[in-house]
């Protein structure tokens, strides 16, 4: 009697599929930049800032980027491109609205990594990016952590058009909810790295001898990309064993290596969503 009870239950609550390890982003969320210094993928994220990555799109497909500069790059800060003379033209260079956060939706698949956090009432993770969230103002945003690509502004909060920074530092959380963020760099970091610095001095971080700066050579939509140019890449699930295994042993420093094993609270930015290319 409970085997076949046992075989019934099993037979009406098959057990759970395991969530896969890596997922495809979509290619209308991708973006290519060509360095010299080597090929850049970001990942877009128009479930935060649509209207940044709508206009960012239109830019990009216009050529608008193709030979300017990151002409303000800090060291463990941020590396700022875009159009510092202001001279070059475009149909898609407006004004934007700020989308420093979102409203929660009641459909939020927000994953929780830490709560509290040391800027956030609680982080984790939102459709692949590193997140913030607090419940009592009901409001999600992503977080300033490598790798993160923003808007650039001045003082007024609608003020970002199309100059865009990507973060290279660690210590950049204080502009989490002050700046437009709308993707991350999934592939190509080291690219970015070495793009080159304003002297350690320069307070502003502006490369005032154009000589000097890094130039972008072109920017595509990953749709524009040949077929056989376009890079296979796969970054982490967030809600995959894999990545709860490995968040569960930074809580706890498993390793013989630690001695001192911590409180058992996570930056969620050491602990971004991996990604490979998949051969």
């Amino acid at each position: 009697m409970k085997t076949l009870l046992s075989l019934i239950l099993i037979l009406l609550c098959p057990p759970l599929l395991a969530v896969e390890e890596w997922r495809t982003p979509d290619n209308e969320n991708l973006v290519y930049m060509q360095l010299a210094t080597g090929t850049v993928v970001i990942e877009l994220a128009p479930f935060m800032a649509p209207s940044h990555v709508t206009q960012f799109k239109a830019l990009v497909k216009e050529g608008f980027y193709d030979g300017l500069d990151f002409y303000r790059v800090i060291d463990g800060f941020v590396a700022q491109g875009g159009d510092v003379s202001e001279q070059k033209t475009s149909q898609h260079n407006k004004l934007l609205k700020a989308e420093f956060s979102r409203p929660t939706p009641k459909t939020s698949t927000f994953t929780t990594v830490q709560k509290p956090d040391f800027m956030a009432a609680e982080t984790g993770f939102l459709h692949g990016f590193a997140a913030g969230r607090d419940e009592q103002n009901q409001q999600e945003w992503l977080l300033h952590c490598p790798g993160t690509l923003a808007m650039a502004r001045s003082n007024e909060a609608d003020s970002a058009s199309s100059d865009f920074y990507i973060v290279i530092g660690q210590a950049t959380r204080h502009l989490d909810r002050n700046m437009s963020s709308f993707g991350r760099v999934i592939y190509g970091m080291p690219a970015i790295q070495a793009l080159q610095r304003a002297e350690i001095n320069n307070v502003s971080g502006v490369i005032e001898e154009p000589s000097k700066r890094s130039k972008i050579q072109w920017f595509k939509l990953a749709n524009d990309v040949p077929a056989n140019k376009q890079l296979n890449i796969q970054v982490q699930n967030e809600k995959s064993e894999a990545v709860s295994q490995r968040l569960a042993s930074g809580r706890t420093l498993d390793s013989e290596f630690f001695h001192f094993k911590g409180n058992g609270n996570l930056d969620v930015c050491y602990y971004q969503l991996k990604s490979r290319l998949n051969n």
